[in-house]
């Protein structure tokens, strides 16, 4: 999967496999950097924290607050 940052600071955290569900990576990207990820046999999860384009085989998902719907 390929994650674009479109703001500074996005947050990319990969998850471990197993028993218990740890952190066992991080990335910090500014706005514009791309980072190149895949799951692993240590790597189960992968979670994105900003606003970010993500792409994989499934197509493209922008993450980010703004993408949120709040109900009021």
């Amino acid at each position: 999967m390929l994650i674009k940052a479109l703001e500074d600071g996005v947050t990319i955290i990969g998850m471990t496999r197993g028993r218990e569900t740890r952190f066992h990576h991080t990335e910090k990207l500014d706005c514009g950097e791309v980072m190149l990820a895949q799951f692993t046999s240590l790597t189960s999860a992968i979670k994105v924290r900003g606003k970010a384009e993500i792409y994989c085989k499934f197509g493209r998902v922008v993450s980010g607050r703004d993408t949120c719907r709040r109900q009021e």
